[in-house]
């Protein structure tokens, strides 16, 4: 058995959580103060997963963007990978998807600003 002591970052309260794992499963967590802090601490300490944001060249502008859903944390440096040979023509609006499935996480590349 082993604890795990992490910070959920799931809201502005930043639950102290303990969690308990037992041959690699988690067999308990504590500390949350809502459901969303127990799916976060056990999604932490199982597979990890983050939204990443940059931007984008887009004509002499650049616009910004983020995975939708959160990628796997293993892939951020694939996923930064085709962030950087990339670039969009405008215009771009909030909303608009960049690059399906980008790095192939089954994640898409959003918008997050607009350019024209």
């Amino acid at each position: 058995m082993s604890i795990r002591k992490l910070t959920c970052i799931n809201c502005p309260l930043g639950c102290l959580l303990e969690v308990t794992l037992e041959e690699g499963r988690v067999t308990g967590v504590e500390g949350n103060t809502c459901p969303r802090g127990k799916r976060y601490a056990e999604d932490e300490v199982t597979c990890p997963k983050r939204v990443v944001t940059s931007t984008l060249p887009a004509g002499s502008a650049r616009v910004s963007v983020k995975t939708v859903p959160a990628i796997p944390k293993e892939r951020i440096f694939d996923v930064m990978d085709v962030i950087h040979g990339a670039s969009v023509t405008p215009p771009v609006r909030i909303g608009d998807v960049i690059i399906k499935n980008i790095a192939g996480t089954g994640s898409d590349l959003v918008a997050t600003s607009e350019a024209e």
